[in-house]
């Protein structure tokens, strides 16, 4: 690792950060949309619902004597229908359909800001805390992109993209650190594995976290939140990112655990980072075996936002208000 850094590759790495919020941005709005639209056409196919039901009633009222022969402009019991001008238009899927490959856009972008921040500097781009906020969003999106791939779930990714947006928004305003060689203390083929093993299972953590704020949602307010999948979609959602994301958050800790006793003559001093990132697993365990109980899903889900918390604070909180080992902000 040398102690080169391409200026040109850094700026253009800067400007593909830039361009994959505004990307982010543009998918995000286009889901939040398709989501009121489709709770304009659930509403409207309840309404002609209830009017078929209706005028069911009054065909079979005054026609009694001939049931053996349809009515008129009679429809099929059950079925969301009318005359052609009347039929609502499902344009929420389009509209979905259409911002998927939008965040897939954002995405490639902001994995090329990554891949040009390592290439600018000859380094793993993830040696301080915009960087590694960069990839924990990309990560964040990745598994958004993953999990959330069926029409009709991809527009709970406006929520998670939400979160995203701001993370990077704070990353770029406020951590954000030019293009430079790392401290001594970094330079390690550990950072690649430990920091990139963290960084990706937060990212997947935090998806988890966001589904399963919307499962409360959803709970609390069943028939207001009827825009969202059922309580069960969220449920399961949230259940499989934990699943892939904890095995993982915990190999990072073994890691940075051994990157401790090479660095630090230690493997375990309870740092403030390590702490925290001790607690969070323990609540991500505490949620696996809440799942697993019976009548436990509710509890369950308000233990996996304790865990989304604990992650955030993590990424945030500890780098820039604790003094500790792992202080390496780059601010």
């Amino acid at each position: 690792m040398s102690g080169y850094v391409n200026e040109t590759l850094g700026r253009l790495s800067d400007q593909l950060y830039v361009t994959s919020i505004g990307i982010y941005s543009v998918a995000a709005l286009l889901f939040f949309v398709a989501l009121a639209m489709g709770a304009k056409v659930k509403t409207y196919a309840g309404d002609l619902a209830e009017s078929d039901r209706q005028a069911r009633e009054l065909v079979g009222a005054s026609a009694s004597s001939s049931r053996s022969v349809p009515a008129a402009g009679d429809r099929t019991p059950g079925r969301v229908s009318g005359p052609p001008e009347r039929r609502p238009r499902n344009r929420a899927a389009v509209l979905s359909a259409a911002a998927y490959p939008v965040v897939i856009l954002g995405l490639i972008a902001h994995i090329a800001s990554i891949v040009l921040r390592g290439l600018a500097t000859d380094r793993a781009p993830w040696g301080n805390m915009y960087e590694f906020i960069a990839l924990t969003c990309a990560a964040c999106v990745l598994g958004a992109v993953v999990v959330l791939r069926k029409p009709a779930q991809r527009p709970l990714m406006s929520f998670v993209l939400l979160v995203v947006i701001l993370m990077m928004f704070i990353g770029g305003k406020w951590l954000y650190t030019h293009a430079a060689p790392v401290v001594p203390a970094l330079k390690s083929y550990w950072l690649i594995i430990h920091v990139s093993v963290v960084s990706i299972a937060s990212g997947v953590l935090l998806v988890s976290g966001v589904v399963s704020i919307l499962f409360l949602i959803r709970e609390r307010w069943p028939s207001t939140m009827d825009v969202l999948p059922s309580s069960d979609t969220l449920d399961r959602v949230a259940y499989k990112c934990v699943v892939f994301a904890f095995p993982l958050f915990g190999l990072g800790v073994i890691c940075g655990a051994i990157w401790a006793e090479a660095a630090w003559g230690r493997f375990w001093g309870w740092d403030p980072k390590e702490t925290v990132s001790f607690i969070s697993w323990i609540v991500y365990a505490a949620y696996l075996h809440a799942r697993a109980t019976a009548g436990w899903r509710t509890a369950a889900a308000w233990v996996n936002v304790v865990g989304f918390v604990t992650v955030l604070f993590n990424l945030f909180a500890i780098n820039l208000v604790v003094s500790g080992l792992h202080s390496y902000a780059g601010l």
